[in-house]
C-alpha cells in the first residue's frame, strides 16, 4: 500500500488541503476541547511570544494530565500581563510567586499533594528567563538536585522585559539594553558572561531536559506532552521573541524565531539524564546576519564595519551549536562542512 505525507496548508486548524485530519493528527490547539488556560483579555504586546509560547505550553500540560494541574508563577512579564489585579486570564489553579523562587512554590505544592497522595494532581513552574537563569537560579538548582516532581518551563526572551529591558544573564553578546547601551569599542552585551540553562540542567541529570522555540508549536506541544509523561523534575526552555525589547515588528516574532533555530544560535534538542537524545535539524541553514538584521537591539553592528568582528563572533558561537549538537542532518560538522552548508545556502 502506497502512502502519502501530510502537507499542512492551514497550521494550527482542522483542515489539510481539503481534508480534515483524524483526531490523533491534531494538535491541541485544533481540538474543541482544547482548555483556554491562558485565555483572552490578558494584556500582552502585540506579537509577543511569551504568550503564544504559555497558551500552547500550558494547554498541552492540561491535555497531558485531563485538566488536573497546578500552575506556579514568577514574577515577570507573563504574571503581569496576566493577572492585573484583580483580573486574570488563567483558567486553571494559578498561584503567583515571588521572582525567583517560583521552583521553590512548585515544589512545596508537589510535595503537599503526595502527602495528600493525589499523585494524579500534576505541578508546573514557569518564568521568565530573568526568574529563572538569575534570580530563581538557586531555588531550581535545588529542585532538580532533589529531583522534585515538577515541570519548570523558561520563557526565554533574553533580557527582563517587564522592568524596562535591562540585560540578564540569559542576553546575548553585543546586544543593546537598557544596561548594555551601544557605545564604546564593544557595543552592547559583553561576550564571554551568561549561562546555558538548558545544559545545566542536563548536568544535574534529571530525566528530561528540552529546548522549544514559538516558530514549531506541534513541537513545543509534544515536548510537553512527553515532558508530562515523566515523573520527577523536568526542563523545557522556550525561545519567545520579545518585540517591544528587541526592536523587531511585531508580525515577525515566528519568523526571527525560525531564523534562531536555521542559524544554529537556538539549537533545538531534548535529553534524557544528561544525555542528548534528539535533536531539530536545521534544514536550510542560515547566517546569523539574518537573524541579527530585523531586531533594533542588533542594529549598531550594522551602522558600519566596526560591528563585523562582533558578528563574526556571534556566527563562530552558530557553527559551535551546529557542530556540539550535529544539527546538518547528524553529520559531525567541522568548521570547513559548517562554512561550505552555509555557502551554499546563500547562493
Amino acid at each position: 500500500m502506497t502512502t502519502q505525507p501530510i502537507k499542512f496548508y492551514q497550521t494550527g486548524t482542522f483542515t489539510v488541503g481539503n481534508r480534515l485530519l483524524a483526531p490523533e493528527q491534531r494538535s491541541v490547539q485544533a481540538s474543541s476541547s482544547r482548555s483556554n488556560s491562558l485565555t483572552s483579555g490578558h494584556r500582552a504586546c502585540q506579537g509577543c511570544g511569551e504568550a503564544l509560547g504559555a497558551r500552547y505550553a500550558i494547554d498541552a500540560a492540561m491535555s497531558a494530565s485531563a485538566g488536573n494541574l497546578i500552575a506556579a508563577n514568577a514574577t515577570g512579564c507573563l504574571e503581569v500581563f496576566s493577572t492585573p489585579y484583580p483580573e486574570t486570564s488563567w483558567q486553571l489553579p494559578w498561584i503567583h510567586s515571588l521572582f525567583g523562587n517560583a521552583a521553590a512554590v512548585a515544589t512545596g505544592i508537589a510535595a503537599a499533594l503526595k502527602v495528600k497522595g493525589r499523585s494524579g494532581t500534576r505541578v508546573v513552574a514557569q518564568g521568565g528567563d530573568g526568574g529563572t537563569t538569575d534570580i530563581g537560579f538557586g531555588c531550581l538548582s535545588g529542585m532538580f538536585e532533589r529531583n522534585d516532581d515538577v515541570l519548570y518551563v523558561c520563557y526565554d526572551n533574553e533580557a527582563y522585559m517587564n522592568t524596562g529591558v535591562q540585560r540578564s544573564s540569559a542576553t546575548p553578546g553585543a546586544a543593546r539594553t537598557a544596561t548594555t547601551p551601544a557605545l564604546g569599542a564593544e557595543p552592547g552585551n559583553r561576550f564571554g558572561q551568561g549561562k546555558n540553562l538548558p545544559e545545566i540542567a542536563m548536568a544535574h541529570a534529571i530525566p528530561y531536559v528540552a529546548t522549544a522555540t514559538v516558530a514549531d508549536l506541534r513541537d513545543l506541544e509534544h515536548k510537553v506532552g512527553r515532558a508530562m509523561s515523566i515523573h520527577g523534575a523536568r526542563y523545557l526552555h522556550v525561545f519567545v521573541p520579545c518585540p517591544l525589547g528587541w526592536g523587531s515588528a511585531s508580525h515577525d516574532t515566528i519568523r526571527i524565531a525560525r531564523l534562531a533555530q536555521q542559524t544554529g544560535l537556538f539549537p533545538v534538542f531534548e535529553a534524557e539524564h544528561g544525555e542528548v537524545t534528539g535533536v531539530s535539524r536545521i534544514r536550510q541553514l542560515q547566517p546569523v546576519e539574518q537573524y541579527l538584521r530585523p531586531q533594533r537591539r542588533f542594529a549598531h553592528l550594522f551602522s558600519d564595519s566596526k560591528g563585523d568582528a562582533a558578528i563574526a563572533r556571534i556566527q563562530a558561537i552558530a557553527d559551535r551549536n551546529i557542530r556540539r549538537y550535529r544539527l546538518l542532518d547528524g553529520r559531525p560538522g567541522g568548521t570547513g562542512e559548517v562554512a561550505a552548508e552555509r555557502a551554499s545556502g546563500e547562493r
